[in-house]
């Protein structure tokens, strides 16, 4: 009987096949170094989620009752509530593990230019181009504890993942880091709101993953947030973080609907005309017309000029000034705005000793500026426009006469997208199904495509249902699922089955599907197969000699270790087969 083992081993003869099972056992960890190396898992992992019976039952929710009698964009804003409430960004270090720099440059160097990819990844000591340099981001993300060669794992989360965070101690709601919820939100849409895919593109960054929707003048979804074309420009502290990654790095890869463009590879699947399309919606979306509204959220949002500004409040015929930071501090306790129409209303609720009874020397008065903006219609794409903008603003408090650049870099972000140029068109199929299909028929469709769309065979390992091709969950769960090995580190492999065996029976993915021996470890929960290979994972990565081996028959699964046996039962029909490694 050929084991699982010699399985793996003639895929590491064969590069090509070598190439697949990293590939196709990514698709089971789905780290975000695997989704940067290999673009296909970004779209495989929508699909898993669509195909998730767990995503359908929430059409059954009262929340979702009559959503198809709103218009869209208030259908993505009930979703929105709905994960705002059941799901916590989560981005610890400790839920998924550790790995280091090297162990990666090893699993990757044969499938893209590492030194490009210790130029455009995070984890790797990319910092971004503005806001990231001012930071330390071995700090930022709690990382300076360890040696400099360590990088956290940070694996996407399937819907069902994210959905077992309910299990785990000191935890009431669902989890997911940012790419679990982009990908999230993509099927949420499509599956509970009917928005169909084609108006659904996924932009990931060096750090961050986000979603751009095509409604209206445009939405973006930002972690588990929405962001209309308005927000995105209002000045608050939620549109600065919304608007960070655009701002500050390049966009990695673009992806829609089974296709993608990837800025590092000369090879895109996603042609120029879809590219284009995309591009001028999402350039729309990141330019707003520069107003006396837009100029008063650019001053919330800049703390450096407020200090040369004022404000002029009229009451009862008088002239009354007060500084453009005091306001703003009343601002943040209030409903009322500085930039809108209720900032008279604002002015008024500030007691009158608060104020001069003439001009503050040093500053501009924003109320003459607002003026000068509106009488003179500025375009901020006008050279000579600028130039009269900047005389206006050129007084005596002299930070201002450098204001225009970053009044502009506000009113009109400039996504950096991948191009087109010089990269190679490779033709794949659209994923495009319709929105009204039931479950069931979305299932078909997406099963008669596997043999002619990689994204959408991939698609069904993140989804945790290989068919009878075992080989690359194998190396997923005895390569890359290092916690529940650290955690059992040191302990009697006894005291380890004795604890598997406590854990609750049921695993988090129904029918057979499979959990990996991380996902079994933190929600303390799994089937005896998935208990099984969990106990297989930390018996092959201890020290002690011999060969270990999992065989299972029917329900029973035996673990051997030596002259040891562990037993476990399984519901899973995952066949009878037997896994051996030597030591």
């Amino acid at each position: 009987m050929e084991t699982h083992s010699s399985i793996i081993e003639k895929h590491v003869i064969n590069p090509d096949s070598l190439y697949r099972l990293e590939l196709y056992s990514s698709a089971y960890t789905l780290s975000d170094m695997e989704i940067f190396v290999f673009p296909e898992l970004l779209f495989g992992l929508v699909l898993a989620n669509i195909m998730s019976e767990k995503l359908w039952q929430w059409r059954d929710d009262p929340w979702f009752a009559n959503i198809l009698k709103i218009p869209p964009k208030q259908r993505v804003n009930r979703i929105k509530q709905y994960i705002m409430d059941h799901y916590t960004f989560n981005l610890d270090l400790d839920t998924w593990g550790l790995t280091t720099k090297e162990s990666e440059v090893d699993r990757f160097e044969k499938f893209i230019d590492i030194e490009k990819l210790k130029a455009s990844n995070a984890l790797f000591g990319y910092e971004g181009d503005k806001y990231y340099f001012s930071i330390d981001i071995r700090r930022h993300f709690g990382l300076d504890k360890y040696k400099s060669n360590i990088i956290p794992y940070w694996k996407t989360e399937t819907l069902e993942a994210m959905d077992a965070f309910n299990i785990r101690p000191d935890w009431s709601t669902g989890g997911g880091e940012c790419v679990s919820l982009s990908t999230l939100y993509a099927a949420a849409l499509f599956v509970v709101g009917r928005i169909p895919l084609n108006q659904i593109y996924l932009m990931a960054t060096p750090l961050h993953s986000q979603n751009y929707i095509s409604i209206g003048e445009g939405i973006l979804t930002n972690n588990r947030r929405i962001v209309t074309k308005k927000m995105l420009f209002n000045g608050t502290e939620l549109s600065s973080k919304a608007r960070r990654a655009l701002e500050n790095e390049r966009v990695t890869i673009v992806s829609h609907c089974g296709r993608h463009i990837h800025y590092l590879y000369d090879r895109m699947t996603m042609d120029g005309t879809e590219f284009s399309a995309f591009s001028g919606m999402v350039r729309n979306y990141l330019k707003m017309k520069f107003d006396t509204e837009i100029f008063g959220n650019f001053i919330r949002s800049h703390p450096v000029f407020p200090e040369c500004l004022c404000y002029r409040y009229v009451n009862n015929g008088r002239e009354y000034y007060i500084e453009c930071e005091k306001v703003l501090r009343y601002e943040s306790d209030s409903k009322l705005k500085i930039s809108d129409k209720s900032r008279r209303k604002l002015l008024a609720s500030i007691d009158l000793d608060e104020f001069y009874p003439e001009k503050i020397a040093g500053r501009l008065v924003v109320n003459d500026l607002e003026s000068f903006i509106r009488d003179n219609r500025i375009d901020l794409d006008s050279e000579e426009d600028v130039k009269k903008l900047t005389q206006a603003f050129c007084g005596d408090c002299k930070k201002t006469c450098d204001i225009v650049e970053s009044l502009k870099e506000f009113a009109h972000i400039d996504p950096r997208l991948p191009v087109t140029d010089s990269k190679t068109l490779e033709d794949v199929p659209l994923i495009d199904p319709a929105p009204e299909l039931s479950r069931e028929e979305l299932m078909t469709y997406l099963r008669d495509l596997r043999s002619r769309s990689l994204v959408a065979d991939l698609a069904f390992y993140a989804y945790r249902a290989p068919n009878l091709d075992m080989a690359p969950f194998w190396k997923a769960s005895l390569e890359r699922n290092p916690v529940c090995i650290e955690q059992t580190k040191g302990m009697d492999i006894g005291k380890v089955h004795d604890i598997l065996r406590e854990f609750g029976e049921e695993s988090i993915y129904p029918e057979n599907r499979v959990a990996l021996p991380d996902e079994v470890w933190n929600f303390m929960s799994g089937d005896g197969f998935e208990k099984a290979v969990a106990l297989l994972n930390i018996l092959t990565a201890g020290k002690e000699s011999g060969a270990v081996s999992l065989e299972v028959s029917g329900s029973r699964v035996l673990v051997k270790a030596g002259n040891r046996e562990f037993e476990f039962f399984s519901k899973k029909e995952v066949g009878d087969l037997r896994y051996s490694r030597d030591r």
